[in-house]
């Protein structure tokens, strides 16, 4: 099966990663964890990729443009819920040193794909 365009994205196989990487860990938590705050943190992480995906399909820029900056949105859901997880001993130290360089590295990225569509790669900003 070959990939489509979405996939070929770095800024998507970035939202999996920590998308998977949220997944293990909230695997781990007990009952009442996965079913509050992990259900939610998991929906979060999965909505990032899933709007990167979704808007690379919709054919226009705006609304390529529009699902990104939603993804974003979900981003910021995502640190969310993971400060609240580890204010409530939910994430280890170990687990946050894992996942900060994802979301440091994911957020500037998303920033910079945001501003690059529908920009023609040949111009320059003069």
């Amino acid at each position: 099966m070959s990939r489509t365009n979405f996939e070929k994205l770095r800024i998507y196989r970035l939202a999996e990663d920590l998308a998977d990487e949220i997944w293990a860990m909230v695997l781990q938590w007990d009952r009442f964890a996965r079913a509050t705050v992990g259900k939610q943190i998991v929906r979060a992480a999965d909505s990032i990729g899933a709007n990167i995906a979704e808007g690379t399909g919709r054919g226009s820029y705006q609304d390529n443009k529009r699902f990104a900056k939603i993804a974003r949105g979900s981003l910021n859901e995502t640190q969310h819920f993971l400060r609240r997880a580890f204010q409530r001993k939910l994430l280890s130290a170990t687990d946050v040193k894992k996942l900060k360089p994802l979301v440091d590295n994911l957020a500037p990225q998303l920033n910079a794909y945001i501003k690059s569509i529908g920009r023609d790669p040949t111009a320059t900003d003069d």
